[in-house]
């Protein structure tokens, strides 16, 4: 290797090692549950809402435009509820977020799906309250849980991994001369090494998160643990957990058994729903 080749993938290394201390801050306070990790945050908050608030937008117009959006009337009242019990909530873990602009959709499709897009945008698809059958708990534990990702802002966390996992793989590749082929193993394995197993925890992260929220509201923090198991009945979580992004069904059972102990306190002291 020769002397330019070395000093660059130096830099790589140094830049790859010094990443995750440079940009490293949490989004949120711990809470009851201890969510207190470090996160690399090298994309700006702005930058991602902007983004956000875009794909909101058009999955919102292209809804209404094919006659989808909000159709059941009641249904649509039944999750601004659930959110409106949940939101003040966010002030324990981010005070700023009871500010965000909250908004609460429901499109009609059969598909078993729900997300909270950054800055508090909130769209649930009617086959998941449908197809399973969905209590307001449990509804609240979704809904909890998708929260979660938003006030952890883990889809800023993702871009900047990913901004700080391509930067190191261009340079290394072109410092050690990578065939394209050769390059994209290498962003396998970092896919495989660093993104997937990362996801993997923010997933454990807002289970955690969602879990304390819901419980806080007022509802029974034990209708996280039924609705996973609906989710397993259904088919949800078959996916090799070595190669998904999200924790298997069982392990996710096991965890969310283990957690509620530590909420329930917080769920006894507050007005049932």
């Amino acid at each position: 290797m020769n002397t330019l080749k070395k000093g660059l993938l130096t830099v790589t290394l140094s830049a790859a090692a010094i990443a995750p201390i440079a940009g490293c801050s949490s989004t949120t306070s711990a809470g009851a549950v201890g969510a207190d990790r470090k996160q690399l945050l090298l994309v700006s908050s702005q930058q991602i809402l902007q983004l956000s608030n875009q794909a909101y937008l058009e999955t919102i117009n292209a809804a209404r435009a094919k006659g989808k959006l909000d159709t059941n009337y009641a249904q649509v009242q039944r999750l601004r509820r659930i959110a409106n019990h949940l939101i003040p909530q966010t002030a324990v873990l981010r005070p700023d977020a009871t500010s965000w602009d909250w908004k609460v959709h429901a499109i009609t499709d059969n598909q078993i799906n729900a997300y909270v897009m950054p800055g508090g945008k909130i769209v649930f698809y009617t086959g998941i309250i449908e197809r399973l059958n969905l209590t307001d708990a449990e509804i609240a534990a979704i809904m909890g849980h998708e929260m979660a990702h938003a006030l952890r802002e883990h889809s800023r966390e993702k871009a900047s991994r990913g901004v700080a996992t391509s930067s190191a793989i261009g340079i290394a590749a072109s410092a050690l001369g990578l065939s394209s082929g050769q390059a994209q193993l290498v962003g396998l394995a970092g896919d495989l090494g660093l993104n997937l197993p990362h996801s993997r925890t923010q997933e454990a992260e807002a289970d955690r998160i969602g879990l304390e929220l819901m419980a806080r509201a007022g509802y029974n923090p034990n209708a996280a643990i039924s609705l996973w198991q609906k989710m397993q009945a259904s088919g949800g979580g078959s996916m090799p957990q070595f190669l998904s992004t999200h924790p298997s069904s069982a392990n996710r059972i096991s965890n969310l058994q283990a957690l509620v102990p530590t909420v329930m306190p917080l769920y006894e002291a507050a007005p049932k729903r």
